[in-house]
């Protein structure tokens, strides 16, 4: 038996990176996964990939985390197709690393909090109707959240705020045998990294212990854990995935 057979799993921004990786572990464990994108070219490779791989365990919707109409058409297909949700990882979120405070302006500002805060907030409550008893909730923070790093003072202001959305949801859930944790991952090898300037790159990566840069799927093995029994007395925690990065 594999850590999710027979669950449920849906996953945003999963066309890429860290998210995808994720993806295909959860298949790999027997769960049917959906993922969200916003470019349908880039959706359609993912789950045609994911398929190859794990025939019918993948489902693409269309979707950006920042419209709440989207997220109303993605859960309204999950409870027609499967009628329930065992697994959340939203792990959609938009950003910039080489935006100091003096380029900030109220649009840049505006776009990231509507994909990274109010997008997870969003996700969040509309998923909650079809998720029950044993479900898992995993929030998709960032180690820059709690380490400055110039250029990041958006960004990384919006992944501090999901630390205090699992405080309170832990809070507010009380005894009910539902979970929520935050995942904090520190600078990983994905397609984002070819978009941030190599001055950024290497300031960063100097700064980790471990001296390298993470794998999306050290990335996807820690989501796995949070989102399988295997951490069932988990709630509320902060789990960093960042070779120390934050740590020290």
């Amino acid at each position: 038996m594999t850590k999710l057979d027979g669950k449920i799993a849906v996953i945003t921004g999963g066309t890429s990176g860290m998210a995808l990786e994720t993806a295909a572990l959860f298949a790999a464990n027997g769960a049917h996964v959906y993922i969200t994108g916003r470019d349908k070219t880039r959706l359609d490779r993912a789950v045609a990939g994911l398929e190859a791989a794990h025939p019918g365990s993948v489902t693409g919707v269309q979707a950006d985390s920042g419209v709440p109409a989207d997220l109303d058409a993605l859960f309204r297909t999950v409870a027609e197709k499967h009628g329930r949700v065992d697994v959340l990882y939203a792990c959609a979120g938009i950003g910039s690393l080489s935006e100091p405070l003096e380029e900030v302006t109220g649009a840049s500002f505006d776009e990231v909090f509507a994909v990274n805060v109010r997008g997870t907030l969003l996700t969040v409550q509309k998923a909650l109707p079809l998720m029950g008893a044993g479900g898992s909730i995993v929030l998709n923070g960032s180690g820059g959240s709690v380490r400055g790093v110039p250029g990041s003072t958006v960004y990384a202001a919006s992944k501090a705020a999901l630390r205090s959305f699992v405080r309170v949801w832990t809070a507010e859930w009380g005894p009910r045998d539902l979970r929520v944790n935050l995942l904090n991952p520190g600078p990983i090898a994905t397609d984002v990294v070819n978009r941030i300037p190599a001055g950024v790159i290497e300031q960063i990566v100097n700064g980790v212990p471990a001296g390298r840069m993470g794998l999306p799927s050290e990335i996807a093995s820690a989501v796995l854990f949070l989102a399988s029994d295997d951490s069932r007395f988990v709630r509320g925690s902060e789990l960093f995935v960042d070779g120390g990065f934050a740590q020290v």
